[in-house]
């Protein structure tokens, strides 16, 4: 929206049972964060993803998409998916009015893993946390990259699996999409 990153700050000066009158004191326009990063998470048990969704709005995440993966012990059909969703945007709205955030991130409704690839969105660098014996520090993938690129990546996708990480076939899906694996 034309207006994200906008902070106003006013003064009540007429107020009644129906409307409340305001005028303007100050606006400012934050810009947003370099590097716009989604975080894709596996759901984990409980209420844990309220606490990732608060965690990942402090950080600056710029879309949050939850992960239904096999291994996720919630199951959703598409009415709780649409009311999970809703109640993390609830969480992320919150933990950006509690930190000072002027940018929310959109929290997504989950899927699957394949139902997230067919969306088809692009990613600079697209990253899934692993276990794998073959899977690259951080910090060695941050630095290929902009001696390749000669610039840091502008978006990230973050893919974070679940308890004992995603199964072989999500992450073979994952890296037939160009996620490349780290260590965490």
């Amino acid at each position: 929206p034309a207006d994200a990153g906008r902070e106003l700050t006013a003064e009540i000066v007429a107020a009644d049972s129906a409307a409340i009158q305001l005028r303007k004191l100050h606006d400012a326009q934050t810009p947003p964060l370099r590097c716009q990063i989604t975080l894709g998470q596996a759901i984990p048990k409980g209420k844990n993803t309220d606490l990732i969704v608060q965690k990942a709005v402090e950080i600056g995440a710029a879309e949050i998409a939850p992960i239904l993966s096999d291994r996720t012990v919630v199951r959703l059909d598409e009415e709780n998916a649409a009311a999970k969703q809703e109640k993390w945007q609830t969480v992320a709205i919150e933990a950006a009015k509690q930190c000072g955030q002027n940018w929310l991130p959109q929290v997504h409704v989950p899927q699957t893993m394949a139902q997230f690839f067919n969306e088809r969105r692009r990613f600079d660098l697209q990253l899934i946390g692993s276990l794998q014996s073959d899977a690259v520090h951080l910090k060695k993938i941050l630095a290929d990259y902009e001696s390749e690129h000669g610039d840091r990546p502008r978006s990230v996708l973050m893919l974070v699996g679940p308890e004992g990480d995603f199964p072989p076939a999500e992450l073979s899906l994952a890296r037939s999409h160009g996620c490349r694996p780290i260590t965490l």
